[in-house]
Parts: C-alpha cells; structure tokens; sequence
C-alpha cells in the first residue's frame, strides 16, 4: 500500500472523528447537522462519536494538528467553510499528520518490511505534493 491509501483508510476517519466529536461537544450540534458538511451519513458520525470508527491512528497527538482541527470544526460549526475549502483542509491535515511522522507505524503495519527510520516519503515535505 501506498501511504495515500493508508491515510484514506486510517488518517482521514480519525481527522473526521475528532471533527465530528467536536461540533457535538463543543459546538453543542446535532449528529444530522454535523453529518452533512463533512459529506457522511449521520449514522457515519455515531460511529465516530462512539469510537467506532476513526481509532486507527490518534492524530490529536500535536498541537499543531488539533489547531487545525479545532479551527475546522469552527468553521464548519460558523458555516464560514465551502465543500471545496473543507476538502483542501482535510488535505492539509492529512498532509501534516504524515509529515508529523504519526501514520509510520501504520505504513510498517501494512509493510512489516518498511524500516520506518529510512523511510522519508511522508516526512521529506513534498507529501502528497498532487494534492497541493
């Protein structure tokens, strides 16, 4: 597996659980009106909610990740946030939790031969550079 689809499968559910987690919590919304903006069914977000879904990787880990976080909720709470932007955030998130170096131990997961501490490809700045 590439890591785009380690993140597809790991990084991106876990960035949508803390999102989600956050509007109900902080923002005090209800799963339906959370659901919508990020493009999930609300069945979608109590699985988040409940930990269901979203678990493989905390990506909470920073402060840098959880800003980002914290400022998309926000946003999408404030309806101050396109479709367009939110999915060129989701982009930059996932950019910075691979560059944080939080998904290699999911690539050596999927690749028992990696040898993480060799590996750059998340880490050496241009990840997910088509994205860009």
């Amino acid at each position: 597996m590439i890591p785009c689809e380690i993140a597809v499968k790991s990084v991106i559910p876990a960035i949508r659980a803390y999102i989600a987690k956050e509007l109900i919590l902080k923002h005090k919304l209800k799963q339906a009106d959370v659901a919508q903006p990020l493009g999930i069914t609300q069945t979608a977000v109590s699985k988040y909610f409940r930990h269901v879904r979203g678990r493989a990787i905390r990506v909470d880990q920073t402060k840098e990740i959880r800003d980002m976080m914290d400022g998309v909720a926000s946003k999408i709470a404030d309806k101050e946030i396109t479709g367009s932007q939110l999915t060129l955030t989701f982009c930059e998130i996932c950019r910075t939790v691979r560059q944080s170096g939080l998904m290699c131990e999911l690539c050596k997961r999927a690749d028992p031969t990696l040898d993480i501490v060799l590996c750059n490809v998340c880490t050496n700045g241009k990840a997910c550079t088509p994205c860009s």
